[in-house]
């Protein structure tokens, strides 16, 4: 299976995204549409993973008060273990690195408790104490901008 993760530059892969995200969000772990959806879809740099042709997962990263927030990981179930997530976390980290205002910022996000082995791969670290977002359980992750991949 060839792994692939691009940039999403058109509305049309974008709503490939989307449709990944639905599956994954709305329909498997139910997660209201309305959370699910919101205002930064636009200012987000959004990437889709690809096995060969095959859309399989998506990603997103955004600017935030708070630095830099890594949101919306999904890959489509018969494609999880096999290696998309580690290819979107480091494409988004990639994107980061190389964008001119990332550097020294701090890089987080909100792990769901299944996935952190994945994040704490990449260096991300759990930061506080558990919590419930759309009724599943997270942990606040970070890392520094410029730590090695």
């Amino acid at each position: 299976m060839k792994l692939s993760v691009k940039k999403i530059a058109d509305a049309d892969t974008l709503q490939k995204a989307f449709r990944i995200r639905e599956e994954v969000f709305v329909r498997e772990q139910a997660v209201d549409p309305n959370e699910e959806y919101d205002s930064f879809e636009e200012e987000a740099s959004q990437f889709i993973a690809y096995a060969g042709v095959q859309e399989v997962g998506t990603a997103r990263w955004r600017f935030t008060k708070n630095g830099i927030k890594l949101e919306r990981f999904a890959v489509l179930k018969p494609f999880r273990g096999r290696g998309v997530g580690q290819a979107l976390v480091k494409a988004v980290l990639d994107d980061i690195q190389d964008h001119p205002e990332s550097a020294g910022k701090t890089i987080y996000l909100h792990g769901q408790v299944t996935a952190m082995g994945l994040y704490e791969k990449f260096g991300f670290q759990k930061s506080g104490p558990l919590f419930v977002e759309c009724g599943i359980d997270h942990y606040l992750m970070e890392r520094r901008a410029n730590t090695v991949r």
